[in-house]
């Protein structure tokens, strides 16, 4: 399968869609069309993902950053408005504190627990266990979700509700997994102190599933709490991780509704 650094669709006021850690910008497939109704929708896949530039050694956020900035820049977009599930999540809050953001709507943004969290390597290790699992299948990913078994099995960190996902997506997010530099990522996030690097002062809001497998409500949250006090916070019974993906039609309205 070829994974690819970008999609670029619609018209209208730009919009830049950032996927979560190990997974493509794909993860946008199912509200994207609606998006670019609306939008000039630009959908970078992050650096040291699957279709991303190589990570440079030593590891550094900052290459991420840098990255989505340079694609911003090659669309024209001086200030978009940015939504992010998870690191995507993050990114856009950090990319926001640079200055290139008229608003961010973040999925479950990472980097939210508090400093002595310890349960946060705990959330690394399901990481880096689902990782190397996921390796050793991605070979056969079509015959893994070619089954309800199957595609529940795959999907449950992720979303609640799961039998409207496509296959065939899925098996996508499978093989970016296992091509993705988890590994060295997991080394740099297990010393990052996911500060933001500075303030964020554009129209912000935050959307946490109250069944998040990944960053449990509301502990993993804790951090947002209090350094984001403008944010406008929703959260969302019955739903798991990746909204974009576990109801996607509610996820569009709430990404339309904020950003009209």
């Amino acid at each position: 399968m070829t994974f690819t650094p970008s999609h670029r669709g619609g018209s209208g006021s730009p919009l830049v869609c950032l996927h979560g850690f190990t997974d493509t910008w794909r993860t946008w497939d199912l509200i994207r069309p609606e998006l670019e109704r609306h939008h000039d929708v630009l959908a970078p896949t992050l650096a040291g993902h699957a279709g991303g530039e190589a990570l440079d050694q030593p590891v550094d956020e900052r290459q991420i950053l840098d990255a989505v900035e340079r694609a911003m820049d090659e669309a024209g977009f001086e200030t978009a408005h940015l939504i992010g599930n998870s690191l995507g999540g993050y990114v856009a809050l950090q990319l926001a504190a640079r200055g290139r953001a008229k608003s961010v709507l973040a999925f479950a943004p990472a980097g939210g627990w508090a400093v002595e969290d310890s349960s946060v390597a705990t959330m690394l290790e399901q990481f880096t266990a689902v990782y190397e699992q996921v390796k050793q299948v991605a070979g056969i990913a079509d015959q893994v979700v070619s089954t309800p078994e199957g595609r529940r099995l795959v999907t449950q960190l992720v979303a609640v509700n799961y039998e409207h996902i496509p296959a065939e997506l899925l098996a996508h997010q499978m093989r970016g997994i296992a091509e993705c530099e988890v590994p060295r990522l997991i080394e740099y996030a297990e010393t990052a102190d996911f500060e933001l690097e500075g303030e964020v002062g554009c129209p912000l809001r935050i959307v946490w599933g109250k069944k998040d497998l990944i960053l449990p409500w509301p502990s993993y949250e804790a951090r947002y709490r209090e350094g984001l006090p403008e944010a406008e916070w929703i959260e969302l019974d019955e739903v798991g991780h990746c909204p974009q993906l576990d109801i996607p039609e509610r996820a569009t309205q709430l990404v339309l509704d904020f950003l009209d």
